[in-house]
């Protein structure tokens, strides 16, 4: 008989979209999806209570539990060898990278199959985008693209050596344990969590403006370059930051973008 097939995903709304890609296409496949995003706090070892605990002290972020539970759940049938096992990634999301590399460190040396997403470009991922671009991050991607583009066939057994250079990178990252991992040059470093501060900061103006559009806009810098850095969790922490410290001013509850404002301060350009 043959062996059953497990897609590894390490996004949570990539699984969702997988999953409904391969219902379209009448295949009867699994999909197990990482929530947790290994693209910041810490890596070593990665224990989720451990982040859980960083995301409440460094992000001011309490509502980690769930992610505690299904990061659990992924760890134990991501890491089975009772299913052909088959992991998207893409190395322009710094999400979908870090968590391939956490997961590739935890296996054996059995067989395993890609699917890189890293150089695929599509047509309207339904970002607003109508010509050819990167594809950037399975959890852009809509179902009906991932069939279009049979993304689905799209698998390739990681060489040894490729598997090799995975493991020395995330050893050092590893090592390292820093706050952040954003990527550089299309590759994974080491960052402070002060990281994206000054991007904050050049989306800020002296006038008053809502938290999430400032939030916005510094997501939307991302998106002109073709990698996802970080999400929202991050930036907003690095906001209320930024406001503690005086570098901006803000009005109403910022634990609530929607319903608060920013601007810069006249310290904003010091140090």
């Amino acid at each position: 008989m043959a062996a059953s097939t497990l897609h590894i995903v390490f996004n949570s709304s990539a699984a969702a979209g997988l999953r409904d890609a391969l219902r379209r296409a009448g295949r009867d496949e699994r999909v197990v999806g990482l929530s947790d995003c290994l693209s910041f706090g810490p890596i070593n070892p990665p224990d989720p209570e451990l982040r859980r605990e960083w995301v409440e002290t460094e992000l001011d972020y309490a509502g980690w539990e769930n992610v505690v539970s299904e990061a659990t759940s992924f760890w134990s049938a991501a890491l089975s060898t009772s299913s052909r096992r088959v992991a998207w990634l893409s190395r322009r999301s710094a999400q979908e990278y870090a968590g391939f590399l956490e997961w590739l460190w935890r296996l054996d040396e059995e067989p395993i199959e890609v699917v890189d997403l890293t150089d695929v470009t599509v047509a309207g991922n339904g970002a607003g985008l109508t010509e050819r671009h990167f594809a950037i991050s399975l959890g852009t991607l809509p179902p009906h693209k991932i069939l279009q583009y049979e993304l689905l066939d799209r698998t390739e057994t990681l060489t040894a050596v490729l598997r090799a250079q995975y493991r020395e990178l995330w050893g050092r990252l590893r090592t390292e344990n820093a706050p952040l991992r954003i990527l550089s040059e299309g590759e994974l470093v080491s960052a402070p969590l002060s990281f994206f501060d000054p991007l904050l900061l050049s989306c800020s103006t002296p006038e008053w403006q809502k938290a999430a559009r400032v939030i916005g806009k510094a997501l939307s810098e991302f998106w002109e370059t073709s990698v996802l850095q970080t999400g929202d969790l991050v930036l907003c922490a690095r906001a209320r930051a930024l406001a503690g410290a005086g570098r901006l001013e803000f009005r109403g509850d910022l634990s609530n973008i929607q319903n608060s404002e920013l601007r810069l301060s006249d310290q904003s350009g010091s140090s």
